[in-house]
């Protein structure tokens, strides 16, 4: 076994309930910040996905396309 072969995290194959608990919470906590500090990258990262997915739909709706 190589070095890299290596997980980066060692998550424990059994814990206590709060310890289990207090990972999640630890976790959610470190997802926020992450969150928080890359905001503007990742609303760039969203909009950009949404913009290859969809394709520039017209605003205005030819005359002959009835109203819902």
């Amino acid at each position: 076994m190589e070095p890299n072969d290596l997980p980066i995290v060692c998550i424990p194959l059994e814990l206590p309930d709060e310890a289990a608990g207090e990972l999640l919470r630890f976790l959610h906590n470190l997802t926020d910040t992450v969150e928080r500090h890359y905001c503007a990258q990742l609303l760039r990262l969203a909009q950009a996905q949404r913009q290859q997915r969809e394709p520039d739909v017209p605003l205005d709706l030819p005359e002959s396309d009835p109203p819902f």
